[in-house]
């Protein structure tokens, strides 16, 4: 049986997360934009808007998993760990 749940997912901080979160928004916002095209998105409205994955997920239309996969490959590319 398949099923969504409506859930925030977080995880543990990393130093590389903590990278990231030490750029300015221009910054975040100009190396964001160099993500790859499908990440983009995604990563714009969780690392800068600050939404949550329920509401990012909805209004993309994609289910939490793949959102929190993005997310993840989007923070691995941020800090150079690609």
């Amino acid at each position: 049986m398949d099923q969504d749940f409506d859930i925030d997912v977080t995880f543990e901080e990393s130093a590389n997360e903590s990278l990231i979160a030490s750029l300015s928004k221009a910054d975040l916002k100009k190396k964001i934009d160099s993500l790859p095209h499908e990440l983009v998105e995604s990563a714009r409205a969780i690392l800068v808007d600050k939404r949550t994955y329920s509401d990012v997920s909805q209004a993309l239309g994609i289910r939490q998993p793949e959102l929190v996969r993005a997310i993840h490959r989007a923070k691995l590319i941020l800090s150079g760990d690609k």
